[in-house]
C-alpha cells in the first residue's frame, strides 16, 4: 500500500503553523526549511523583522536559503547578489540599472506568539480566514516580555510519518491512553467547538506514592498547526503542541513545555510530567506511521467525541477542485 492510499483527507491542511521559534532568529539570520512540500527561507533582518519567502530566485534560481545573507533590510541572492525585501520584491541589482518589474518570490504571512513563529498556509493561496491567540499568557506577553512564574521552554520534536489530522484525533480518543499508554483510567473528554477552535477537556488522575492526585488537561486546538494544554494536578503544566506538513506524508511535531514555578520542585516534579507526556507521544508514533485513515470508521459508545472532531475537520481542507485550480 502506497502512503497516498492511506488517507482519504487532502494531505495538507489549510491553517496555522509553527515554523521556526523566534530565538534562534536572531538579526542577520537567514534559515532554509521545507514545509508544505515547499522549499521555504526565513531571516530576520537587522532591524529585527522576520520574514518568510519561498526559496528560489526567480533570476536564476539560487536558493536563498543556502548562503544567502542579510543586507541591512533585505536578504541578499548568494549567486549575483539580488536584493529581496521583507515582502519579496527585489529592490536591488548591483550591476543593472533597471530592476525586472516582475522580479519577486512570494511572501508568507507569519505571526509571532509565545515564542513561536507561525506561518498562515492555504493551498489556494488565500489569506488568513481565522486568526490565532496574541500571546500565550504562561509564556509572556505579545511584545515578548516573558512571564516569570513559569519555566522557559523545554522543547522535544519529532519527523513523523503520518499527517495532522491523525494526529489531532488522539485528543479525542478516550480509550487508547489506557491500552497505549497505560493510564490506570480512561478519561472520559468532553469537546466543544466554536469555529476553527476545538475545546478539549478531560478529568484525569495520576498515581503517585502518596496516592492518588486529581486533575485534568483542557486543550484548546486551533486548526491543525498549535494546541495549547494546560495540565492540573501534581504541577500546573502547559504544553504548546504545534504540528506542520513537511510534506504530504510526513509532519515535524514539537512539544513545548513550561512548568509553574513552586519553590524549585518544579524542576523535579515537572521534569517527571514532561518525559511520562513525551513518552506517551513516542509510543503513538509505530501506531501512526502504520495505520491507515477509514473515512467511515466503526466506533463503540466509548470512543470519545470523535464525530464532532471530524465534522470539525472538515474546515480544515480545500476540495480537489480548488487546489487544482490555485496551482
Amino acid at each position: 500500500m502506497d502512503d497516498t492510499s492511506r488517507f482519504y483527507t487532502p494531505p495538507i491542511p489549510n491553517g496555522w503553523f509553527q515554523v521556526a521559534f523566534a530565538d534562534e532568529l536572531t538579526p542577520g539570520t537567514v534559515k532554509p526549511l521545507k514545509y508544505f512540500g515547499k522549499d521555504l527561507v526565513i531571516f530576520r533582518t537587522e532591524s529585527g523583522e522576520v520574514s518568510l519567502l519561498d526559496a528560489f530566485c526567480p533570476h536564476m534560481g539560487a536558493h536563498l536559503g543556502h548562503g544567502g545573507k542579510v543586507k541591512g533590510e533585505n536578504i541578499e541572492c548568494p549567486f549575483h547578489a539580488w536584493e529581496f525585501n521583507t515582502d519579496g520584491r527585489c529592490v536591488e541589482i548591483p550591476y543593472a540599472k533597471h530592476i525586472p518589474r516582475k522580479a519577486c518570490v512570494d511572501k508568507w504571512t507569519i505571526k509571532e506568539v509565545g515564542g513561536l513563529v507561525m506561518a498562515w498556509h492555504h493551498a489556494e493561496g488565500k489569506a488568513p480566514e481565522w486568526d490565532i491567540p496574541d500571546e500565550i499568557p504562561e509564556w509572556g506577553t505579545k511584545d515578548g516580555t516573558r512571564n516569570d512564574a513559569w519555566t522557559d521552554y523545554e522543547s522535544h520534536d519529532w519527523v513523523i510519518k503520518t499527517r495532522n489530522q491523525e494526529m489531532a484525533e488522539n485528543a479525542v480518543d478516550s480509550a487508547h491512553f489506557h491500552y497505549v499508554h497505560g493510564t490506570t483510567n480512561m478519561p472520559q473528554s468532553e469537546a466543544t467547538v466554536d469555529g476553527p477552535v476545538l475545546r478539549v477537556f478531560s478529568g484525569a488522575g495520576m498515581e503517585t506514592p502518596r496516592g492518588r492526585v486529581d486533575g485534568s488537561i483542557e486543550s484548546l486546538s486551533y486548526g491543525f498547526g498549535l494546541a495549547i494544554v494546560r495540565f492540573n494536578g501534581i504541577v500546573e503544566t502547559l504544553n504548546v503542541a504545534t504540528t506542520t506538513p513537511i510534506d504530504a506524508d510526513h509532519v515535524h511535531a514539537r512539544f513545548n513545555f513550561s512548568v509553574k514555578k513552586i519553590g524549585g520542585a518544579e524542576k523535579r516534579v515537572g521534569k517527571a510530567f514532561v518525559a511520562e507526556v513525551t513518552r506517551q507521544l513516542t509510543e503513538d508514533i509505530p501506531i501512526w506511521e502504520n495505520k491507515v485513515q477509514h473515512e467511515n470508521p466503526m466506533l463503540c459508545d466509548g470512543d470519545g467525541p470523535i464525530g464532532l472532531f471530524r465534522r470539525w475537520c472538515k474546515q480544515f481542507y480545500s476540495s480537489p477542485a480548488e487546489r487544482q485550480a490555485a496551482e
